[in-house]
């Protein structure tokens, strides 16, 4: 019997052992989760670092821009005019060469023996014509013998001209100042008539050609100011409209615009694409910011503005005794927040968004730093990065 309630009372003991320990663990893991999600709730995230401009009102000098297509003012591929063996190469490639220089020679060997061999026929007949003349002052020589005289004499002459210029298109020569290409012949090659030698361009001078919708035409005129870059934002050649095209074509619905631009560098080659912008009228007091400064979204475009945090719930401050020294962080900068703004963009330059609506002068809005943003997020302000301009710029201003 005794035995009996000895197991029993151990069994009991056991028992509780188990709810004790289970007991335990469960608490453990409610109070650990519970004072998990307070934390969580309570907690604030750190604030971001974001750079920051001012919105004010500024000069804006609208345009249109275009992508454009460069060649040369003067650009022709040279050919030979008659066929015939290549004899001479007179240039080499990217070189310079004046007007009328002579850039290639053919063999000419059989027309020069022609014209020579005309020429001595030339002084034949000269010489009887001079004497039909002394023979008909005489009254001995007929008039029709003197006719033939002066009809033979002026046919050699001609067929000496005729060999001359057959005699010159064995010659190709450059027909206006520029820089020459990269020989497409060699010595010794036959060349048929037409074929091309080599390309000329008169690098000097530009003209960009591009199109602009119908809808602007009427900005657009001749002489207006237009600025030329490769990429990039930057546009360091300036140039002017030399034409128009009158014609809107139909298909397109585009017109036709030919700039003349300055090129005594030689940066800009023949055949490139370059960004192209007809810088219009200036306009005055316009609100804009860097396009870094803009987001895009499903919902609209928005910007991020900085405020001072409001305070929750501040008690009113007790009048400190004329002892007491006011508290340290009375002289601490304000918390800064975000406001998220929804704002409507419109036109762009040179990095620059003129916003229409939403913006007002002196709103502090944030130029980078975005990601990861939300409205009401604490942030802290750090200019020493200007996202407008490169960071080579940046490191000569150090």
């Amino acid at each position: 019997m005794f035995k009996r309630i000895l197991r029993i009372f151990l069994i009991i003991v056991v028992l509780a052992v188990l709810v004790i320990v289970v007991g335990g663990i469960v608490g453990f893991n409610f109070l650990r989760d519970n004072g998990i999600k307070q934390y969580f709730a309570t907690m604030k995230p750190p604030a971001a670092t974001v750079s920051t401009t001012i919105a004010k009102p500024s000069n804006w000098t609208p345009g249109v821009e275009a992508i454009g297509t460069v060649s040369a003012v003067r650009g022709v591929d040279l050919t030979v005019e008659t066929a015939g063996i290549v004899k001479e190469i007179l240039f080499h490639a990217n070189q310079k060469v004046a007007d009328g220089a002579v850039l290639l020679q053919l063999d000419d060997a059989v027309e020069r023996a022609d014209l020579e061999a005309t020429k001595a026929q030339v002084a034949l007949v000269e010489t009887a014509l001079t004497r039909a003349v002394e023979l008909q002052k005489r009254g001995v020589n007929a008039e029709a013998t003197l006719d033939t005289a002066r009809a033979t004499a002026s046919a050699t002459a001609a067929q000496v001209n005729k060999l001359q210029a057959v005699l010159d298109q064995k010659q190709l020569r450059a027909p206006f100042s520029g820089t020459v290409g990269i020989p497409k012949i060699d010595l010794g090659q036959y060349l048929a008539t037409g074929t091309s030698v080599v390309t000329l361009q008169d690098l000097d001078t530009m003209r960009v050609d591009f199109s602009v919708p119908e809808q602007q035409l009427p900005l657009l005129q001749i002489g207006q100011t237009v600025r030329l870059g490769q990429g990039g934002g930057d546009m360091p050649f300036a140039g002017k409209i030399r034409g128009i095209d009158p014609k809107i074509d139909p298909s397109s619905r585009l017109v036709n615009i030919r700039a003349e631009v300055a090129n005594p560098e030689g940066r800009l080659t023949p055949g490139q694409f370059v960004q192209v912008r007809v810088e219009l009228p200036e306009e005055q007091d316009v609100l804009s910011l860097p396009q870094t400064a803009l987001t895009t979204s499903l919902y609209g475009d928005y910007i991020f503005v900085v405020q001072p945090a409001k305070p929750a719930g501040a008690a009113p401050a007790q009048p400190a005794k004329p002892e007491e020294k006011p508290a340290a962080a009375a002289t601490d900068k304000p918390a800064l927040v975000l406001s998220q703004v929804f704002v409507k963009p419109g036109r762009h330059n040179q990095g620059m968004v003129e916003i229409v609506e939403g913006l007002k002068a002196g709103d502090e809005v944030v130029t980078a730093g975005q990601n990861r943003l939300f409205n009401g997020m604490s942030v802290n302000v750090d200019n020493t990065i200007d996202p407008t301009k490169s960071a080579n710029k940046q490191a000569d201003q150090q």
